[in-house]
């Protein structure tokens, strides 16, 4: 039930999130299109503005002529004399520009791009008045429409001045280039917090699943702790009652070697119970600070000798072998003399535990240098595990499913107990493996 409640709130609000990109997205599309249309409209009012500006300017330098007093074949005379006044005699193209900029600017259209040019009736060889690239944008304007706009506009004369209409006819060409860059910066605030607000959304999302996810994994975890705990510690509870009650017998009561072996299974029992009660307590008592406080003087070399003698008995009940390839020439480290052993001891009972039951286990344990570290290696032939396992081997309570396999005891809190004291000891830990093949732990710790 539960599975099905957080697969319809998940499906559900990627479903929404989605949904609200895709409204942003059509409603960021709306605002460029209009962007666009408000700029077009805008270039019209500052082409409106500077031709007027240029109109009147030209118009004061316009000959004031009373044409109808004058002999009809002498008006030509006189205005040929005066001669044509054009926009390029009174202007320079750094004026011009400077008026276009002037009403981009009053216009909101600051920093917008742009070439002009004047043309007139009295010159078909080019324009009067041009800025320097401006035939190559007109020309490349011509062929893209979205990213430029081209305006021409007539620099008209009043038509109810007499003499003003003999003057040439001239025209205002702006090309106005790169509109959709300036649109995009014109409402690049909106499409960033647009962005912002959509990923804060999406990491709220990744990070309401994940929670989810986590607190659905830690409560299996638990559940598969208290299981195992309740499994482990009830065998020799129950193995200790079955001795207890065994030994009121009265057959066993007068056997003096029966009645010793009840004891030693009482004793071994009960001994295994402090055994898992004491490593639960230690997990949830570990004080990695502590640890760091009691470091000593350590030879690795001379700790794995240690370790080899302790499994002793375990490796003759296997039929097992430990190979050591101690090449390290510096074995020196600075550790905690209790749990540097146990963190490799772990190492070491774990390959002893998830062994084949068809094939002898043959533990190869090597170290060398590597810089200022000493590595060691501790490689076997078990198992091995899955991609999956292997991304959660080190975590608190996990313990590897092993198919057909029930022999395996323990907790799940080994691993994570030697991940937690390799980096106490300031090193690395690194696991490689293959089902069926074997595993490989590698631990990386300084030198002294």
């Amino acid at each position: 039930m539960m599975k099905r409640i957080f697969g319809l709130i998940t499906v559900l609000t990627t479903v929404s999130l989605i949904g609200i990109i895709l409204i942003q997205y059509s409603w960021l599309k709306n605002v460029i299109t209009i962007k666009n249309e408000q700029i077009a409209n805008k270039v019209e009012m500052v082409e409106f503005e500077v031709v007027e500006s240029l109109v009147e300017e030209k118009m004061k330098f316009a000959p004031n002529i009373p044409l109808d007093v004058l002999p009809k074949g002498a008006q030509d005379n006189v205005l040929e004399f005066f001669g044509p006044q054009t926009i390029a005699e009174h202007f320079t193209v750094d004026e011009i520009q400077k008026k276009i900029a002037k009403a981009f600017e009053v216009n909101g259209l600051k920093g917008a791009k742009f070439e002009f040019a004047v043309l007139s009736n009295l010159n078909n060889m080019g324009p009067e008045l041009a800025s320097p690239n401006y035939m190559k944008y007109y020309e490349e304007g011509m062929k893209d429409s979205a990213n430029y706009l081209l305006h021409v506009w007539p620099l008209m004369t009043l038509p109810d001045e007499e003499a003003r209409p003999y003057m040439p006819q001239e025209k205002l060409v702006l090309v106005i280039y790169d509109i959709q860059d300036f649109v995009l910066k014109s409402v690049s605030w909106m499409i960033l917090f647009a962005v912002l607000f959509t990923l804060i959304i999406i990491a709220a999302f990744y990070l309401t699943i994940r929670t989810i996810l986590t607190q659905k994994k830690l409560s299996e975890m638990k559940t598969d702790f208290i299981n195992n705990m309740t499994h482990e510690l009830r065998t020799p509870l129950a193995t200790i009652s079955i001795a207890v009650d065994t030994l009121k017998n009265e057959k066993i009561i007068g056997n003096r070697e029966q009645l010793l072996s009840i004891g030693q299974i009482i004793k071994t029992e009960n001994s295994r119970m402090n055994t898992q009660v004491e490593q639960i307590l230690q997990a949830a008592q570990l004080d990695v600070n502590q640890v760091l406080k009691d470091m000593k003087a350590l030879q690795v070399h001379e700790v794995l000798g240690k370790i080899q003698d302790k499994f002793t008995l375990q490796v003759e009940e296997k039929n097992a072998k430990i190979q050591f390839h101690l090449e390290a020439q510096n074995d020196g480290v600075a550790g905690h003399p209790v749990h540097f052993m146990n963190m490799i001891s772990n190492l070491i009972d774990n390959a002893l535990k998830y062994s084949k039951e068809d094939i002898d286990p043959v533990i190869d344990i090597s170290t060398y240098n590597d810089k200022n570290n000493i590595v060691i290696v501790v490689k076997d032939n078990g198992l091995g595990m899955s991609k999956d396992t292997v991304s959660k081997v080190f975590d608190k309570f996990y313990r590897a499913h092993t198919g057909n396999v029930h022999n395996v005891k323990g907790f799940g809190l080994g691993l994570n107990y030697t991940k937690k004291m390799v980096e106490a000891h300031r090193g690395t830990i690194e696991v490689s493996s293959s089902l069926g093949v074997g595993s490989t732990f590698t631990v990386k710790i300084p030198l002294r």
